[in-house]
C-alpha cells in the first residue's frame, strides 16, 4: 500500500458544500410533506385517565389524530431493548405513545398530523388530557430509597445491579499504609446538537416501498426496526441519513417513537409525513446522560502506588432503559485509565427515575469514570504531599506491559485488554507542553498580585472501534471515478475525507476522484452505526479491505493485458503501470471497462483495448468462474475486540477572587489514536471535544426540581460556552502507537476531547482556590458558595 495521502492533513472534502449552504438536512427535504406535532406530558409521573380531542377536530388543515388506542396491535408493544445484558433484571422501554401512564415530562401521548406544522400545533393546544398525577422519583438517591417507585412492578426502582472484581481489593485496602474514602457527584447533562431530531417518510403504495430520511447515527438499524415493527418487506424499506447537524450520541437510539409513528402515518395516510422536534421538545424528549453518585475507598503506599480500590456508584437511567447498561459498564471499566491496578472491585446500581431516559452522550460513561479516578489520584497526592504527576507516574502501565489484561469484561462483552500505548511517554510530553515544572513559581507570583491561578491534569483511556462489524464497497467506474459506500452515517466527523484518503492511497488515484457515500441503506444494507469512536476503525478497515479487493482484481486484469508479473506493477496517478516503465500502463478506468462480461482484444503496446461482441472461443465463458464482473469489491471488518486510544489533558485556569468566575489561560492535549489518517481532522475532533468538555465542566446541567420539571429547557436558561469561553489556542501533540488489532493500525478519536474535562477542571480550580472540588459541573455560584463554606468555622 502506498502512503502518499495516509497521514496527511488533507482539507475536508465536505466543507465547501456545508459552508456554502448546500447541505441537505432532513427538514430541507420535506417540502410537500404533512407535518407532525406531539402532545407531550406536562407531568413527570401520572396516569392518563382520558383524552378529549373534540375541540381539535375543527382546526383547519387537520389530517389525523392518533392515541395509543388507535395504533395497530404490532405498535402497541414496548420499543425494543437494543443491548440486553444478564445484569439487566428489570428492563423497561417506552411505548411509541403513552399506554395509560407517563413517566417523565415530555413523554409522547398523542400524535397529530396536519398539512402544516402551525395547524398541527393548534390542534395539540386544543387536545385535553386528564391526568391522575402521582409523586415522581427524581434523583438516584431518592430512587435508591424506594419510598416511591417509577414502575409499579419494580418496587426498588433497580433496573440492574452489577459487580466485577479482580484480585482481593478489600484485603489490599485494609493492609495498606494509607487509606481514603470519599464521595463524588456528577450531574445530568445532554448533547443538544444544533439540529434536533427529525424524520421524513415517503410511502409508495403501488410499490409497497417506504423511504425514510432520518437525522440518525444508525440508519440501517432504523431501517431494520421500522421494517420489523411495521411488518414491511425488509427489502422495500430504505433509510437514509442525509447531512446530520450533530449527534454526539443522542441520535443513536433506534428507533425513536417518532421514527415508527411517522412512517406508519405515511403508510396509513398515503402521503409524505415529516417531523422535526422543536428545541424544548429536544430538552424534554431526547435522551440525557451523566448523572452518578460515586463512593470510593482506596488504599495506597508511601509513594502513592494504588494497592486496592473499592468503587461503588449509583447511576441514573431515567424513566426507561432502551440502550441497556452500556454507560455504567463503561464507567466501571474505563475508570481504571492508564494505571496498573491489580486489586479492584466495582459495584453499580442502575436506577429508574421519572426523568428523560439516559443513553450514551459523547464520552458515554468515560467522563464519569475519569473524574472518579483522577480525583482519586489528586487526593492521594494531597494526602502524601506529593506532586500529582509523580503519583500518576508511580501507577502507569509501562510500554513493555502491552497487551495489558485487567481481567474485567468491557462493553462489547470481550476481555478488557489494552492493545498498545506509551503512557509514560505521553506524561513526559504533557508536562513539557503545559510547563508543569515551572508552574509553582508562576502561581506564587500571581498570588502576590492577588490573582488565583491553578493547574490540573487528567489522563484517560478510551475503548474505541467496538464491533460487531461495518462494511465497505468500492467501485471503479469507466469514467475513472471511484465510488465508495459504507453504511454508518456522518455528523461532521470528516468521513468523506478520511475514507477517500484510504481508498486513494490503495488505488493510487487522486482524492478528488473518490466519492464517498455514507448513511444510505440502499448503498450498504448492513451496518451498525456511528458512535463509540468506531467509524474510522470499523468502516475505515472495511473500506480498506474492499479497496484491496479492487486492487487485486485490477492487478489481475492489468497483468494479463500487459503480459507482466503482478509484482512488477504499481498504482500511480489513476493507472496500473510497470514499475520503471511508466509508459507501459493501463488506466483504472480502462480496466473497469475491460472487466465487464464481454471479450476484448488487447493492444498492450498501445495500452489500449477494443471491445467486440461475444467471445472468440465459445468454449470459454466471458467471465471466469468465481469472478464477478466489474472492477469493484465489498468487504466487512469485524474486530477481535475493542482497541484503546488514550490521552492526557492539562489546563491552567484563573479564578476571580471576588466573583469566582473561571477563565482558561492555557490548555494542552497529548493524544494517541494509533496511526493518524488525517492529523488535521483528529485535531478538529479534539478541539470540538474540548469545547464540549468546557461546557460540561463549567456550564451545562439539566436542572430538575423535585417535581421532575426541567427548569432550564431552553437555550435562554441552559448555559453553553461561546467561542469566548472555549480556548482557541489548544496545543495538541500526537503520539502514535499503532494498534496491532486492525490492518490500518488505527484507533478512534471522536470522544477524546471531552472525556477528561470534568476531572481536569476540578483539579485546576481546586489548585487555584485550595478548596476540594468533588462535584461537577461547577458554576461560579457553586464555587463561590463552596469557598464561603470552607472559610466558615466548623459549627461543632
Amino acid at each position: 500500500m502506498t502512503t502518499q495521502l495516509f497521514g496527511q492533513s488533507i482539507a475536508r472534502k465536505e466543507d465547501r458544500r456545508l459552508l456554502t449552504g448546500r447541505g441537505r438536512f432532513v427538514d430541507d427535504l420535506a417540502h410537500d410533506a404533512w407535518e407532525v406535532a406531539v402532545v407531550r406530558s406536562p407531568h413527570a409521573h401520572a396516569r392518563v385517565r382520558d383524552i378529549d380531542v373534540l375541540a381539535a377536530l375543527d382546526v383547519d388543515d387537520l389530517v389525523a389524530i392518533y392515541t395509543f388506542e388507535d395504533l395497530p396491535d404490532r405498535m402497541r408493544q414496548p420499543l425494543p431493548l437494543l443491548i440486553p445484558h444478564p445484569a439487566l433484571t428489570a428492563p423497561r422501554t417506552q411505548f411509541v405513545l403513552a399506554n395509560g401512564e407517563v413517566n417523565h415530562v415530555g413523554e409522547a401521548v398523542v400524535l397529530v398530523v396536519a398539512r402544516t406544522r402551525y395547524a398541527a400545533e393548534d390542534a395539540v393546544d386544543r387536545i385535553r388530557v386528564d391526568y391522575e398525577v402521582m409523586d415522581p422519583v427524581v434523583g438516584v438517591e431518592v430512587a435508591a430509597a424506594a419510598d416511591r417507585v417509577v414502575h409499579d412492578e419494580i418496587p426498588d426502582n433497580v433496573a440492574a445491579h452489577l459487580v466485577q472484581e479482580i484480585g482481593d481489593p478489600r484485603a489490599a485496602i485494609e493492609a495498606a499504609p494509607h487509606r481514603l474514602s470519599f464521595r463524588l457527584d456528577i450531574e445530568r447533562s445532554a448533547s443538544t446538537p444544533l439540529e434536533t431530531r427529525g424524520v421524513l417518510a415517503r410511502w409508495d403504495a403501488d410499490e409497497g416501498h417506504l423511504r425514510l430520511y432520518s437525522s440518525t447515527q444508525a440508519p440501517t438499524s432504523v431501517r431494520a426496526a421500522v421494517a420489523t415493527i411495521l411488518e414491511l418487506d425488509f427489502q422495500k424499506v430504505e433509510c437514509i441519513a442525509p447531512d446530520v447537524g450533530g449527534g454526539f450520541g443522542v441520535k443513536i437510539m433506534h428507533p425513536w417513537p417518532e421514527e415508527v409513528l411517522v412512517p406508519w402515518a405515511a403508510t396509513v395516510l398515503g402521503h409524505d409525513v415529516s417531523y422535526t422536534e422543536d428545541r424544548r421538545e429536544h430538552f424534554v424528549a431526547a435522551n440525557h446522560e451523566r448523572e452518578q453518585v460515586q463512593h470510593l475507598d482506596v488504599g495506597f503506599d508511601d509513594d502513592g502506588r494504588i494497592l486496592g480500590i473499592d468503587f461503588t456508584f449509583l447511576h441514573d437511567h431515567g424513566a426507561y432503559i432502551p440502550y441497556g447498561l452500556i454507560v455504567p459498564i463503561i464507567t466501571s471499566t474505563q475508570f481504571l485509565g492508564p494505571y496498573a491496578i491489580t486489586d479492584y472491585r466495582v459495584e453499580f446500581t442502575s436506577l429508574y427515575t421519572n426523568t428523560v431516559p439516559v443513553t450514551p452522550y459523547r464520552g458515554a460513561g468515560r467522563p464519569q469514570g475519569c473524574f472518579a479516578m483522577e480525583r482519586l489520584m489528586d487526593k492521594v497526592a494531597a494526602e502524601l504531599d506529593l506532586d500529582r504527576v509523580a503519583v500518576r507516574r508511580a501507577n502507569l502501565i509501562q510500554p513493555d506491559q502491552f497487551p495489558y489484561e485487567f481481567g474485567l469484561t468491557f462493553q462489547d462483552g470481550r476481555p478488557y485488554t489494552y492493545d498498545s500505548g506509551d503512557f509514560p511517554g505521553s506524561m513526559d510530553t504533557l508536562v513539557d507542553l503545559v510547563g508543569w515544572d515551572d508552574f509553582p513559581a508562576r502561581q506564587a507570583a500571581a498570588r502576590e498580585e492577588g490573582r488565583l491561578l491553578g493547574i490540573g491534569l487528567a489522563t484517560y483511556v478510551e475503548g474505541t472501534g467496538v464491533g460487531p462489524y461495518e462494511g465497505g464497497h468500492v467501485l471503479v467506474e469507466p469514467t475513472g471515478r471511484v465510488q465508495v459506500a459504507t453504511g454508518l452515517s456522518s455528523q461532521g466527523q470528516g468521513h468523506e475525507t478520511v475514507f477517500a484518503q484510504i481508498v486513494a492511497d490503495i488505488l493510487g488515484v487522486a482524492i478528488d476522484d473518490v466519492e464517498v457515500v455514507v448513511g444510505d441503506s440502499s448503498r450498504m444494507q448492513y451496518a451498525v452505526g456511528t458512535f463509540a469512536s468506531r467509524a474510522a476503525v470499523m468502516s475505515g478497515n472495511a473500506i480498506a479491505k474492499a479497496a484491496h479487493r479492487v486492487r487485486e482484481r485490477a492487478l489481475e486484469l492489468a497483468s494479463a493485458a500487459l503480459e507482466v508479473d503482478p509484482a512488477d506493477l504499481e498504482f500511480v496517478d489513476g493507472q496500473v503501470r510497470v514499475a520503471g516503465s511508466p509508459d507501459t500502463a493501463l488506466a483504472l478506468k480502462m480496466l473497469a471497462t475491460l472487466s465487464n462480461p464481454l471479450r476484448y482484444a488487447f493492444d498492450a503496446d498501445a495500452a489500449a483495448a477494443t471491445q467486440f461482441a461475444g467471445p472468440s472461443d465459445e468454449t470459454r465463458p466471458p467471465v471466469a468462474d468465481g469472478v464477478a464482473p466489474g472492477l469493484e469489491g465489498t468487504d466487512f471488518y469485524s474486530p477481535i475486540r475493542s482497541t484503546f486510544a488514550n490521552g492526557m489533558h492539562a489546563v491552567v485556569v484563573e479564578v476571580d477572587p471576588d466573583t469566582s468566575d473561571v477563565t482558561i489561560l492555557d490548555y494542552a492535549v497529548v493524544h494517541d489514536c494509533g496511526r493518524l489518517i488525517n492529523p488535521a481532522i483528529v485535531a478538529g475532533q479534539v478541539h470540538g471535544g474540548v469545547g464540549q468538555g468546557v461546557g460540561g465542566a463549567l456550564y451545562e446541567r439539566m436542572a430538575y426540581d423535585e417535581h421532575g420539571q426541567l427548569l432550564n429547557a431552553s437555550f435562554m436558561d441552559f448555559l453553553m460556552p461561546y467561542m469566548t469561553e472555549v480556548p482557541d489556542g489548544i496545543r495538541i501533540d500526537h503520539l502514535e502507537t499503532p494498534s496491532p488489532l486492525n490492518p490500518l493500525g488505527i484507533k478512534g478519536a471522536g470522544e477524546a476531547g471531552v472525556i477528561p474535562s470534568a476531572a481536569v477542571f476540578a483539579a485546576a480550580i481546586e489548585d487555584a482556590v485550595g478548596v476540594p472540588v468533588d462535584a461537577m459541573p461547577i458554576s461560579p455560584s457553586d464555587l463561590h458558595h463552596l469557598r464561603l463554606a470552607a472559610d466558615r468555622p466548623d459549627p461543632t
